[in-house]
């Protein structure tokens, strides 16, 4: 649309024949309006910010219908940081003004920072830009300078969107004024209550409030009490106020129930034309324990030297359809969320736990991944299915574990005919893992914990999770079937989400280094070390008893794995080309990636698609946000309830791990229950003591005893805050002796000095 000189050689009012975006917008639409792509497009060719009313006579738009759409996209490309409104109304690019915008991350002490969007480095908020935001609104800020520590600064322009409508936290009154102290340590300002918007709500009760009136610069965020939740230590209150604080969605909309009430419990027998038929097949499922939602079954059998691997994964799409309601909630939620003893699906139970998932003895629909597998793991020959399957068995990790291990199990659990293609599944795996191994891939072994309760969900023990070979075992089935959908889709040229998993960035990399060369240890790779590097390092610490600790910081030291349609491959598994195709029950990305094969499948040009690149970017956003959201919500739930557990410990003692080390104190997670809290300063033996960033130490001054990272340590509960998830320890010291037992270092360099006592 560009002439030689700049200036625009098309007319607007033609612009149905200039968009880039128009056949996706008129497949989407009854009454297309120009695209987000051609308005910036246009603006940019303008050079200057462009009124409302001058958009709608440059593009044609006569129609108050179409005027009011085009409002309502400028709208929308406001919230998402693509222009601004000058004070004339004038709508201009953010690009051409300096501006970043991005989400707002509180901090309790009362400064934040924004996450740009786009990368980069977050900007500075300092406290008097905070008071008119709130942790997890979306702002756009003018990069004003640098602070005193180097980090870009900004300045408030404009609030894009408010995303805490609602926030949970404990009713106080004082003074006759009634506050809602927020849960959420990220906001920390507290919430207003009018007396005629307290409702029922009683000091000291755990309530959620809806915001009226958002903070400004001059003022405390207003709200009235919508739900009283109940009692501070109510059974399961630990979910409600995780659910409410995180902004998770946890009720259906009718609509949603209607059409999944609308859904026949079982398949009819004409959905299963023109599928591949895979019923005579014995696929089986492997879950945890404790699991109701199955998405993925798995078959093994010996071809040649080799094998041929199946994974049939639910095939979700073929319910939930483009712009349905049931659609809509699934995007909205991004993911399901797994507390202890309760998950918050993705899809309402009726698909979830019933239509949808692979239940024993049943038909189901499915997509089915067929892979040649070779003795060396290589995966070859890959093909994908629209297929009907039906489960043989419901068969947990331990289960299967057990009967690997001896055959007598299997006779036990009367699954004697299935012993031999576990066997088949068996060998997979091993080829598969010897592959992993070989490209170098990463291979964290975290220790995850699981929450027992007893009657009225009193919690009796906290109980660490054994991973079996048959964790493995679908842990590399999935990842192959995940590898051949990139594939896949790539060679078609079909927009997808990768999963993608960046490398360390250099100052990662160079504190994890300094954390590496205290303890003897080395990283190869020099400045870019390489996934084979950091999987070597893992081998080496194997038995060592600070393994858990090395694996955590150097887990620490990697990007987060997100979505998004660039791919730049996953650095953990060592993969050129990763998506996630597995779980669509549960994660909507599958979802999407499932959409798109059976696109290909049907033999369907890439540009009939419906989703392209620019759609797929906001859709990685957006459920890159609801994984981190659904983690953060479960870990606040699961350090509620250690602390709930540590209430009834005050005053024992227990042996734990040094895992960080600050100025005020040593943070320690004591074993076994991976309860982490904080060993005061001021609760250390008598002394002044100086913290040594660069040797992750703290060191007494006068008796030279250090206090360094990785070290054993044996502590006593001193107290514990439930409100703030806060454990303090003191350490408990042999009789007539400085040190901590058990394991303590001795000081290195220089005793003792003699002369004057020194308090602290």
């Amino acid at each position: 649309m560009k002439r030689k000189n700049g200036k625009s050689s098309a007319n607007p009012r033609d612009w149905r024949r200039h968009d880039p975006a128009h056949a996706r917008e008129h497949e989407r639409y009854a009454r297309p309006v120009p695209s987000r792509e051609l308005i910036l497009q246009l603006l940019a060719e303008r050079g200057e910010p462009v009124e409302l009313s001058a958009l709608q006579a440059l593009f044609g738009l006569d129609e108050p219908q179409d005027q009011e759409a085009l409002r309502k996209r400028l709208g929308a490309m406001i919230r998402d940081g693509q222009l601004v409104q000058n004070r004339k109304g004038a709508y201009g690019l953010t690009t051409r003004m300096d501006l970043v915008h991005g989400t707002v991350i509180g901090h309790r002490d009362g400064y934040g920072f924004l996450k740009p969007d786009d990368g980069g480095d977050d900007v500075f908020l300092s406290p008097r830009q905070m008071r008119a935001l709130l942790h997890g609104d979306r702002a756009l800020v003018r990069i004003t300078g640098r602070d005193h520590r180097g980090r870009r600064e900004g300045s408030l322009v404009d609030v894009l969107e408010r995303r805490n409508t609602r926030v949970v936290g404990r009713y106080v009154e004082e003074h006759g004024i009634g506050v809602v102290m927020p849960d959420n340590a990220r906001i920390s300002q507290d919430i207003l209550i009018p007396p005629a918007d307290r409702g029922a709500a009683r000091p000291g009760q755990i309530v959620t409030a809806e915001i009226v009136q958002p903070p400004d610069k001059r003022t405390q965020p207003i709200g009235r009490i919508v739900e009283v939740l109940g009692e501070h230590m109510a059974p399961g209150m630990e979910i409600d106020i995780a659910v409410r604080a995180h902004g998770l969605p946890h009720e259906w909309p009718a609509d949603v129930l209607q059409e999944a009430a609308g859904l026949s419990p079982e398949v009819p027998e004409a959905h299963t034309r023109g599928r591949l038929d895979l019923r005579a097949m014995p696929l089986v499922t492997i879950d945890g324990a404790d699991a109701r939602d199955f998405d993925d079954a798995v078959y093994a059998e010996p071809q040649g030297r080799g094998w041929t691997l199946w994974v049939a994964i639910a095939d979700v799409s073929a319910y939930v359809t483009p712009g349905s309601a049931l659609d809509r909630e699934a995007e909205l939620r991004g993911t399901s969320v797994y507390f202890p003893g309760q998950v918050i699906p993705m899809l309402p139970e009726a698909l979830s736990n019933g239509l949808c998932s692979l239940n024993p003895g049943v038909d189901r629909l499915c997509l089915a991944c067929e892979m040649q597998v070779s003795p060396q793991g290589q995966v070859s020959g890959a093909r994908f299915h629209n297929a009907v399957m039906r489960s043989q068995a419901r068969l947990t990790y331990d289960q299967v574990a057990a009967m690997l291990d001896s055959p007598a199990v299997a006779e036990q659990l009367g699954h004697a005919a299935l012993l031999p293609q576990l066997r088949h599944l068996q060998g997979v795996f091993r080829a598969l893992f010897a592959a992993r191994q070989r490209r170098g891939a990463i291979d964290f072994e975290t220790t995850e914990t699981k929450i027992k309760f007893g009657p009225d969900r009193k919690i009796e023990d906290v109980i660490p999770v054994v991973r079996t070979e048959a964790h493995r075992i679908i842990e590399e089935c999935m990842i192959a079937a995940n590898v051949q959908a990139a594939e896949f889709l790539t060679a078609r040229k079909l927009p997808l989400l990768y999963r993608v998993h960046a490398g360390p960035e250099a100052d990662r990399l160079e504190e994890l280094r300094a954390f590496l060369n205290e303890l003897g240890l080395s990283l190869g790779g020099g400045a870019s070390p390489e996934p084979r590097h950091y999987a070597r390092l893992l081998s080496a610490i194997q038995g060592r008893p600070d393994a858990h600790l090395i694996q955590t910081v150097l887990l620490r030291s990697l990007a987060q794995a997100v979505y998004t349609p660039e791919n730049i491959g996953h650095f953990g598994l060592a993969l050129d080309c990763y998506t996630h195709f597995t779980s669509p029950i549960r994660r909507y990305p599958d979802l999407l990636v499932h959409r798109a094969i059976k696109h290909a499948l049907a033999r369907r040009r890439p540009e009939q698609f419906p989703y392209t690149t620019t759609l797929m970017q906001g859709l990685g956003t957006h459920c890159s946000m609801t994984e981190r959201r659904a983690d953060e919500a479960t870990r606040d739930a699961v350090s509620w309830l250690k602390c709930e557990f540590m209430l009834d410990r005050v005053g024992e003692e227990f042996d734990g791990l040094i895992t960080g080390v600050t100025p005020f104190g040593l943070f320690v997670e004591i074993e076994r229950v991976y309860a982490e809290g904080l060993v005061h300063v001021s609760s250390l033996p008598n002394d002044y003591y100086h913290h040594e960033p660069r040797h992750h130490r703290l060191r007494g001054e006068r008796s030279g005893r250090i206090w360094h990272l990785a070290d054993r340590i044996r502590v006593r509960v001193l107290r514990v805050n439930l409100d703030e998830r806060k454990i303090d320890f003191e350490p408990v010291l042999a009789p007539g002796s400085l040190s901590a037992e058990p394991g303590a270092r001795p000081a290195q360099g220089r005793g003792p000095k003699r002369g004057k006592r020194r308090r602290g």
